[in-house]
């Protein structure tokens, strides 16, 4: 029997898995798509309910594929999706929200975020968020890739406090967000997604995490999941269209690391200890 996988509640009383589905670099090659497709409903066969996506991943590919997939699921997953930020102006967000339901064929996102700050002003993609939430178009909007000044400047704004999520890099050997932004989401309850969980595979091949990994018959990527399972509010995204490898995921979640061994880890991928400026990749 499994573990089940732990929730996370968002604003408005929505919880969603812990452990989720990446589709970053999927919908790039149309021999893969089958694989990408089928790697997919397999997560979701598995519980990991949650879908995130852009309108970056293959320039409307990855949104595709993830229409294919959930065509006769839609009402099983928790969506998500973001907006370039050249796209997000008031009338260019409310535009590329509905070239994005197109790809993914559906009326409806469950959560929609700006993928990154640019040029338009704050306010205005929040008003289109607003705007898309009344019509039904999302459920929830949020931001990716903003750090706590711009989290406060957020918030400064008008219905800046309804962002429910911001989506950024984190995983064990990028743990500067430990120090302040965590912190800061968790006391204004946002939700903290965390993409490249397993660093785009590098985690893999550390020498420390390898070894305890063998302590427990399981892979580095699982503990690297492991790690971000057990931190409250953070949603785990990582991203495989090998069936697999998707199964080891879900299996991160039956991981029981000591915490004789977490504290080797830490000595390993310390812990912060002053303002670091935001990963990105």
């Amino acid at each position: 029997m499994h573990d089940p996988i732990p929730t996370v509640t968002l604003p408005g009383g929505v919880s969603v898995p812990a452990l989720g589905l990446g589709t970053w670099q999927m919908g790039e090659m149309k021999a893969r798509a089958n694989e990408e497709i089928d790697s997919m409903r397999l997560g979701l066969d598995l519980g990991m309910t949650l879908i995130d996506t852009a309108e970056m991943y293959g320039e409307g590919g990855a949104e595709r594929v993830v229409g294919i997939a959930l065509e006769d699921r839609r009402d099983d997953v928790f969506l998500v999706s973001k907006v370039y930020p050249w796209n997000a102006s008031r009338s260019g967000t409310i535009a590329a929200c509905e070239n994005s339901l197109k790809r993914l064929k559906t009326d409806r996102l469950d959560l929609y975020l700006l993928h990154w700050r640019g040029e338009h002003p704050l306010a205005d993609t929040i008003a289109a968020f607003e705007e898309l939430k009344a019509a039904g178009k999302i459920g929830a909007w949020g931001v990716s890739n903003f750090d706590v000044a711009d989290m406060e400047e957020l918030y400064a704004l008008p219905d800046g406090v309804n962002c429910a999520a911001n989506q950024v890099l984190y995983n064990l050997g990028q743990r500067g967000i430990e120090y302040d932004l965590l912190p800061w989401c968790r006391a204004h309850d946002v939700a903290v997604m965390a993409y490249s969980p397993i660093e785009q595979g590098r985690l893999a091949h550390h020498p420390e995490l390898i070894h305890i990994a063998k302590a427990y018959q399981a892979t580095p990527a699982q503990v690297a999941l492991a790690f971000l399972l057990r931190r409250e509010g953070v949603i785990a995204i990582p991203k495989s269209a090998n069936l697999r490898r998707v199964r080891e995921n879900r299996d991160a979640v039956d991981l029981h690391v000591t915490e004789e061994d977490w504290a080797a880890l830490d000595a390993v991928f310390p812990r912060p200890e002053h303002k670091m400026p935001l990963a990105m990749s």
